[in-house]
C-alpha cells in the first residue's frame, strides 16, 4: 500500500525548509502515505521524533505499513490538524522543532473512485476525508439553496461562472437528485457550455474543488491551525506548507507576514501599544514550486507551493 497510496510532493525542498536535525521532534499534519514523514525520520536518524495526524483511516494504515521499520520514533493518530495543540498536549510535548502541512486531496483520494472526488469514472457523490464525518457532497448539492451553492462555488472555486452553475444544479435537481460524480460533472459541463478554447481543465473542476473544501471545512480548519500553530513552535522551529490552490496559498502567505510583522498598531501611531512581538522570519520570500522534472513525474505538483517560517 505505502508504495501506491501517494506520491509526495517537494520531498528534498520540505527537508530543507525544516533544517531537520537528530533528536528534533517534528509533526506531519497531513501524514497520508507517510512520503513525507519517512524522509523527516532519515533525516533526523538516530533519535528524531515524529507525531504524524491525518484524517483519513486509510492513511493512517498506510503509514503505519510505511513507517513500521521506524518503531517508537512514530506516533500516528487520527484527527485534524485544526487540533494538533489538544493532540500534542494529550502527548505531552509542548513544542515542536518543525511542522509540515500538505494541504488538499491525495492522489490515493483522487484515485478511490468510492470515495467520491473525482469526477474521472462515475461513483457516489462523497468527497469526505474522514469517512465518519456526516456531510457528504451530495448533501451539499441537494440541499443548499441555489444562493449558499452559488457563493460556495464563487468563494471556494473561484470560478466567475458560479451563478450559472448553481442555477443550472438546482434545476437538475427538482428533477431527481443529483447523487453521483458524473451527473454533477454533466450539470456542470452543460452549465458552461463546455471548457473554453484556452481552458485546459474540465469545466466542473473548479465546482468538484469547491465542494470538497466545503465538506471537509479545509478552510476553517486552517485557519484554526494558523492560529495556534506558530506557538506550538520551539525558537527555531519552523513552520512548512505546502498548498495547492490560491485560496489557502493567499492565507499562509497573509498569516505568516502577520507573525513576521509582529505590531498591528496604525502606522500614524508614535509607538507601538498593541504589545504584539514578531513571532518569526520568513524563509520563503517567494513559495517554492516542484521543478520541471518533478511535474513530468508527478503532473499533479503542478501547482503545489510551499512556505515556510521560522520561530524567532
Amino acid at each position: 500500500m505505502e508504495t501506491t497510496f501517494h506520491m509526495p510532493v517537494l520531498v528534498k525542498e520540505v527537508l530543507r525548509s525544516l533544517a531537520c536535525k537528530p533528536g528534533g521532534i517534528y509533526v506531519d499534519g497531513t501524514v497520508g502515505g507517510g512520503g513525507h514523514a519517512e524522509g523527516i525520520l532519515r533525516e533526523t536518524f538516530p533519535d528524531g521524533i515524529l507525531v504524524g495526524i491525518d484524517k483519513d483511516d486509510v492513511a493512517i494504515q498506510a503509514s503505519r505499513e510505511r513507517l513500521k521499520d521506524f518503531g517508537d520514533r512514530v506516533t500516528l493518530m487520527k484527527g485534524s490538524f485544526a487540533d494538533m495543540a489538544s493532540i500534542l498536549k494529550g502527548l505531552n510535548i509542548s513544542r515542536a522543532d518543525g511542522i509540515i502541512l500538505d494541504l488538499g486531496v491525495s492522489s490515493h483520494q483522487l484515485n478511490t473512485a468510492d470515495r467520491g472526488f473525482s469526477f474521472s469514472s462515475d461513483a457516489p457523490l462523497d468527497m469526505r476525508m474522514d469517512q465518519n464525518g456526516s456531510i457528504r457532497a451530495a448533501d451539499l448539492v441537494n440541499e443548499l439553496s441555489e444562493g449558499e451553492l452559488e457563493r460556495v462555488i464563487r468563494e471556494y472555486g473561484e470560478d466567475f461562472r458560479a451563478k450559472k452553475i448553481a442555477r443550472a444544479i438546482a434545476a437538475r435537481r427538482r428533477t431527481a437528485p443529483i447523487m453521483t460524480t458524473g451527473e454533477l460533472a454533466a450539470v456542470v459541463a452543460g452549465a458552461v457550455k463546455g471548457r473554453r478554447r484556452h481552458e485546459r481543465i474540465h469545466p466542473a473542476t473548479k465546482t468538484f474543488q469547491a465542494l470538497r473544501i466545503a465538506v471537509n471545512d479545509e478552510m476553517s480548519n486552517l485557519r484554526r491551525v494558523l492560529d495556534t500553530g506558530v506557538d506550538l513552535l520551539a525558537v527555531g522551529g519552523r513552520f512548512s506548507i505546502i498548498s495547492f490552490h490560491s485560496l489557502e496559498d493567499r492565507m499562509v502567505k497573509q498569516a505568516f507576514r502577520a507573525w513576521e510583522k509582529g505590531c498591528v498598531c496604525p502606522p500614524e501611531f508614535p509607538h507601538c501599544v498593541c504589545g504584539e512581538k514578531q513571532k518569526v522570519v520568513v524563509i520563503t520570500k517567494r513559495a517554492v514550486k516542484p521543478s520541471d522534472d518533478e511535474i513530468t513525474s508527478n503532473p499533479r505538483s503542478r501547482s503545489a507551493r510551499l512556505r515556510t517560517a521560522e520561530r524567532v
